[in-house]
């Protein structure tokens, strides 16, 4: 044995592992001398034991040249083969081993083809192809309707024509609120022994909503005006019913029944929204909770007794916004109310609000001049009709007014 010191120890050979743990005994734990047993003689290795280990070493190399073979004619064919696009060879550390051979032994030429089709087949690797997330997709979209400025929040998008909307509305609701509050007290003093029918905030409301549209140029086109001023002239009241998919639907038909006293039909919903919750509580507007049968039964007595004194009634029968833009099924509480009350139902047509306001912004994000239009209808008398006639008939008029991008799908 050989220590790391310069002292060399002699001894001879142990004959058992028992000697050999006697002479380890001898050297202290803590020494940095090592032991070392020395066989006292090599192995012999026989001639046949030799070369069958040649011939074994000889066989996988020219195996493995075969295969690095049809591994470099799979991933280098020309472009015209069938054969799909394979990484390149870098990938694959067994071309390191052998250079491959232009001429392959017969024995391995079809085992070597074989391989190869295996190979690229397994490890074909289809081009990436870029995939977009549905945020990614939302912000495309409103980079294309409100401009390169526009961008995306919680709430939803907004661009600079969209900031200034929002900016405008906010400072005359401010205005709007104060008015309402004091209308609220005003109420609450005299015992609602003026005004019964809450005439004076619908005016406010319709206020707001003439200056917010003209300060921002986003009054709508009306068609067919002359039906709902002969109407308003006949002295009789009606259920005013119209499609629904954007925000922009709520001034829209404010402006078309004009300067005349009407409630809304709504969910309860809004009266958690800020400034406009104060303007339906104020207003005694038909607020109905959809999870709460009797709420609905209150509801339709609520919008029949509105009828009855001779007030109007807008409601929206799709019972919430389009998401698709198209028409979708009515629901009956509407008709119900104008056919119990013996009421005129008029339909109305909204085209394009949601070019202007589509559900994914937060405020219009362009003017609605000279893209948004209203249709007014003939009103359709609700008498001697049952609830499904009278939705069927009202229906086919709205339809008749939208076009075919709004238009419910066969």
């Amino acid at each position: 044995c050989r220590s790391a010191s310069d002292d060399i120890l002699r001894f001879a050979p142990p004959r058992s592992s028992r000697d050999f743990r006697q002479i380890s005994s001898d050297f202290p734990r803590n020494s940095s001398k090592k032991v070392y047993r020395v066989e006292d003689r090599m192995p012999q290795t026989s001639f046949k034991t030799a070369a069958m280990n040649l011939f074994t070493a000889a066989s996988l190399l020219l195996l493995a040249a075969s295969y690095t073979e049809a591994f470099t004619t799979t991933f280098h064919e020309p472009a015209t083969s069938s054969v799909p696009k394979s990484p390149p060879l870098s990938r694959f550390p067994i071309t390191a081993l052998a250079k491959p051979s232009r001429t392959l032994s017969p024995r391995f030429s079809s085992a070597a083809a074989a391989a190869g089709a295996d190979a690229s087949a397994a490890f074909s690797v289809d081009e990436p192809t870029k995939t977009l997330t549905k945020q990614q997709k939302r912000i495309q979209q409103i980079k294309s309707e409100g401009g390169p400025l526009a961008f995306n929040t919680k709430y939803g998008a907004l661009n600079p024509f969209a900031i200034y909307y929002g900016l405008t509305a906010i400072g005359l609701g401010l205005v709007w609120f104060m008015a309402l509050t004091i209308m609220q007290l005003f109420y609450k003093v005299t015992g609602d022994r003026i005004d019964k029918r809450r005439r004076i905030p619908v005016f406010l409301s319709h206020v707001w909503g003439t200056l917010l549209m003209a300060l921002t140029g986003c009054f709508p086109k009306i068609e067919n005006r002359e039906i709902i001023r002969d109407f308003h002239k006949s002295g009789r009241k009606a259920m005013f019913v119209s499609n629904h998919n954007s925000w922009m639907d709520i001034p829209f038909i404010g402006h078309t029944i004009g300067w005349h006293n009407y409630k809304f039909v709504a969910k309860k919903e809004l009266e958690k929204v800020p400034i406009l919750g104060k303007a339906i509580m104020v207003s005694k507007n038909v607020c109905v909770d959809r999870s709460d049968r009797k709420s609905q039964l209150m509801t339709l007595k609520q919008g029949m007794k509105w009828l009855d004194d001779g007030v109007n009634l807008c409601t929206f029968p799709e019972g919430t916004r389009s998401r698709s833009n198209r028409l979708m099924p009515f629901m009956g509480g509407a008709f119900k109310m104008a056919q119990k009350a013996g009421a005129p139902v008029v339909p109305i047509s909204i085209v394009g609000a949601s070019k202007v306001m589509p559900s994914h912004w937060m405020f219009p994000y362009r003017p609605a001049r000279n893209i948004c239009k209203v249709v007014v209808h003939e009103p359709v008398e609700s008498v001697n009709k049952t609830e499904e006639e009278l939705n069927s008939e009202v229906r086919e008029k709205i339809i008749e007014g939208l076009p075919e991008e709004q238009r419910p799908l066969q």
